[in-house]
C-alpha cells in the first residue's frame, strides 16, 4: 500500500482511548452499575463509624452514621419526616417554577433585544449582588411569615441563574446559524423554533439546574422565617434543642431530596438536547 493511502487511513486508526466509540462508554458503564458516586460518601461513613465504635472519638458533636440513621428512621416512623419533606418540597417546587419562568421570559427579552438589555439589565445585576438574607425582613414586611414571602424568596434565589443562563444563551447564538436560515427563507417563527432554540436550549438546561440548586440554599433562609415545619425548621429545632443527630439527619435529607431533584430536572430535559452530537456522553 502506497505511504498516500496509509496516510489517509492513519486518523481513524490512531484514535485514543478517550475518543473511543460510545458503544464502549455503555460498555464501561455495564461493568460498573452501582453509581461510582456512592463510593466515596460510603467510605466516609464506614471510617467515622469505625473511629467512633473504636473509642477514638467520642462521636457527641459529630455522631456516627449509625446514630444518624436511627434519628432519620425515627422521625420517618412517627411521619414527622414526611411532613417536613413535603413543605420543603412544595416550597421549592412553587418558587422554582415562578422564578424559573421569569428568568425564561427576561433572559430571552434581554438576550434577544439591545433595547431591553439596556433598560433592564443593570437594574437586575445590581439586584443580583443583594444577599438573599437582605431580602427576608423585606419580605416579612410586605407578606408576612406565612407562604407568599417564603416562596417569594426562593423565586428570587432561582431568577438570577436562570436570568444569566438564558440571556448569555441567547446572545452566545452563532451568527452563522441565523444566516442559513435566513438563505433558506424561514419565517420568524421557524427562525426560533428551528435554529435559534435549539441552539439555546443546552444554556437553559444547565441554568435550570443551577437555579434549582440555588432554591435549594434559598429555602433554608426562607424556612428560618417562623416557620413551623419543613428541613430548614428541623434544623433549627435541633440546633435549639443540641441535637447533632437531627441536624445532620435535616443536611442527609435536604442532600437526598436535592438529588433526586435535580436527577428529574435531567431526565425530564433529556429530549430537549437529544439532538447534540457530543464528544462525550452525557453523565
Amino acid at each position: 500500500m502506497s505511504a498516500t493511502g496509509m496516510a489517509g487511513t492513519s486518523p481513524a486508526m490512531t484514535l485514543s482511548e478517550d475518543e473511543a466509540s460510545p458503544g464502549e462508554t455503555v460498555s464501561a458503564r455495564r461493568r460498573f452499575p452501582l453509581p461510582l458516586g456512592l463510593l466515596l460518601p460510603l467510605v466516609l461513613a464506614l471510617g467515622w463509624e469505625g473511629v467512633v465504635r473504636f473509642g477514638l472519638a467520642s462521636g457527641r458533636l459529630m455522631p456516627p452514621p449509625s446514630h444518624i440513621l436511627a434519628t432519620l428512621w425515627s422521625l420517618a416512623a412517627s411521619g414527622e419526616l414526611w411532613t417536613h419533606l413535603w413543605a420543603t418540597t412544595w416550597r421549592v417546587a412553587v418558587g422554582f417554577g415562578l422564578g424559573a419562568a421569569a428568568g425564561i421570559v427576561l433572559g430571552a427579552l434581554c438576550g434577544a433585544s439591545l433595547l431591553g438589555r439596556r433598560l433592564l439589565d443593570p437594574t437586575l445585576q445590581a439586584f443580583r449582588a443583594i444577599p438573599s438574607i437582605a431580602w427576608v425582613p423585606l419580605f416579612i414586611l410586605w407578606l408576612g411569615i406565612f407562604e407568599a414571602s417564603k416562596v417569594t424568596l426562593i423565586a428570587v434565589g432561582v431568577f438570577f441563574p436562570v436570568y444569566l443562563g438564558v440571556m448569555g444563551g441567547v446572545l452566545s447564538v452563532d451568527r452563522k446559524l441565523v444566516e442559513v436560515g435566513r438563505v433558506f427563507r424561514l419565517p420568524g417563527v421557524a427562525l426560533a423554533r428551528r435554529i435559534l432554540l435549539p441552539a439555546v436550549l443546552p444554556e437553559v438546561v444547565t441554568s435550570l439546574r443551577s437555579g434549582l440548586g440555588l432554591g435549594f440554599m434559598f429555602v433554608v433562609a426562607a424556612e428560618f422565617m417562623g416557620a413551623s415545619e419543613g428541613l430548614g425548621y428541623l434544623l433549627v429545632d435541633g440546633q435549639q434543642l443540641g441535637k447533632p443527630d437531627q441536624i445532620l439527619a435535616a443536611i442527609i435529607a435536604f442532600a437526598l431530596l436535592g438529588k433526586l431533584s435535580d436527577s428529574l430536572l435531567v431526565a425530564a430535559t433529556a429530549p430537549l438536547v437529544r439532538w447534540q452530537d457530543r464528544h462525550r456522553g452525557r453523565l
